[in-house]
């Protein structure tokens, strides 16, 4: 489907950030230049209880593009992970669609068109997922590896679900889902271990389905050290 001949909706793209100063801005102007009309599109950033310069680096994109808004999670609360940090977003949103990326994420220009045009084409579709590709992935030989498994993954299970079942799962990140579903279903259940999978059962059994495509591109940074990656592969 061309997606530019869409007249496309209005869409808030939430950002949680923890500690992010090293990746948060690039992240941000990759936002700034996605390919989506400039005044449909709001960026959150969501600085959950940073101790480093992650505050100042949004603060100084705010000043640069009103688009971008910081939201401070309120003093006490922060911490509280992913699923806290979006439940408190998604109370500042006023778009008809939210897109959610991780901090360290640099979509491709056309990432969220594709995604937003998927949504809005098939009324059957409460949510829409991407792609997503390792941008460290020469780095060493944990790289390497993370990215063939990503790559399976994504191109095996979840190309292969939706191809013969009409099934997908969302990711933690690079989707789109529409905001009038996620107040119905009281947002993210903060109790589960993993959100996002917790939150695609519940779309389903809200009657709608969920959409790969592969077309729509995000990049993310993967771990570098066995230590950090045991530490995120414990956690899931």
């Amino acid at each position: 489907t061309d997606a530019s001949t869409f007249d496309l909706p209005t869409c808030t793209v939430l950002i949680p950030a923890h500690n992010e100063e090293k990746v948060i801005g690039r992240t941000i102007e990759a936002m700034l230049n996605l390919d989506y009309p400039g005044d449909r599109l709001k960026i959150i950033v969501i600085n959950d209880g940073s101790k480093d310069g992650t505050r100042e680096i949004i603060e100084r994109y705010h000043g640069q593009d009103t688009r971008v808004e910081l939201f401070d999670v309120p003093r006490g609360q922060g911490g509280r992970g992913k699923s806290r940090a979006l439940n408190l977003g998604i109370t500042r949103v006023a778009s008809e669609i939210v897109a959610v990326y991780d901090a360290d994420n640099t979509p491709e220009k056309s990432a969220l068109r594709y995604l937003v045009a998927q949504l809005i084409s098939h009324k059957e579709l409460g949510a829409v997922l991407g792609k997503f590709r390792t941008v460290n992935k020469n780095y060493n030989i944990l790289t390497r590896f993370i990215n063939i498994e990503t790559l399976s993954f994504q191109s095996v299970l979840q190309a292969g679900r939706w191809q013969m079942h009409n099934i997908a799962t969302l990711p933690g990140t690079n989707y789109v889902i529409w905001t009038r579903l996620l107040r119905q279903m009281d947002g993210w259940d903060e109790e589960a271990l993993t959100e996002d999978s917790e939150l695609s059962i519940r779309i389903y059994q809200q009657g709608y389905k969920i959409k790969f495509i592969p077309y729509a591109i995000t990049y993310e940074q993967e771990p570098q050290e066995w230590g950090v990656w045991i530490k995120q592969r414990t956690r899931w």
